[in-house]
C-alpha cells in the first residue's frame, strides 16, 4: 500500500496531457475595479471605468479561478486551496504549496466577454531526499475570451508533501 503522496503522483501522472477547461462567466467592471482597489492598484486607468483608456489590471484574468461567483464552502481544502486546484489531489492527506507562476499575457481582458480558462499537466516529478521527498506538479493554463481569443498563458509549479 503507497502513501498519500504515490496516490497524488499516481493519479496526476495519468492525467498529464489531459485538457480540462472551466467557463469562468463574464468580467464585469465592477468586480475588475474591485480587484485593482484590492491590490492596492494606484492607476487610473484600472480604478476609473469612465476614462477611454480604462483596462482591466492585468493580473485579475490568472486569479480567476471559479470566476465572478467564487466559491462555495464545500469547494474548499482545511488549507484554504480549492480541492480540485492542484490536478491528482482531490480527497488526499496532502500539503500543497504554490511552486511558482510565469504568465505571458498576449492582450486586455475583454469586458462583458465570456471567459475559459484550460488546463493541462505538463509534468510530475519526485523531488527532494528519501525521507523528504515531495511532488512538483506543472500546469499549463491558457484563458481565452470568446471572440478576442487567448488572452494569457500560465505555468504554474505546484509542490506536493
Amino acid at each position: 500500500m503507497g502513501t498519500e503522496l504515490d496516490t497524488a503522483y499516481e493519479r496526476s501522472t495519468s492525467m498529464i496531457g489531459a485538457e480540462e477547461r472551466r467557463p469562468l462567466g463574464v468580467v464585469r467592471v465592477d468586480e475588475a475595479v474591485a480587484f485593482a482597489r484590492a491590490c492596492a492598484e494606484d492607476d487610473p486607468r484600472h480604478l476609473d471605468p469612465a476614462r477611454p483608456d480604462f483596462t482591466v489590471h492585468p493580473m485579475y484574468l490568472p486569479s480567476l479561478l471559479r470566476g465572478p461567483r467564487g466559491g462555495l464552502d464545500d469547494e474548499y481544502r482545511a488549507d484554504g486551496m480549492f480541492a480540485d486546484e492542484v490536478p491528482g489531489t482531490a480527497g488526499l492527506d496532502v500539503r500543497l504549496m504554490a511552486g511558482g507562476q510565469d504568465i505571458e499575457f498576449h492582450r486586455s481582458t475583454p469586458l462583458g466577454e465570456q471567459i475559459e480558462a484550460s488546463r493541462t499537466i505538463e509534468s510530475v516529478e519526485f523531488k527532494g531526499r528519501p525521507q523528504s521527498r515531495f511532488l512538483l506538479i506543472t500546469v499549463a493554463k491558457t484563458y481565452r475570451a470568446a471572440t478576442s481569443g487567448v488572452l494569457a498563458t500560465v505555468t504554474e509549479r505546484f509542490i506536493v508533501r
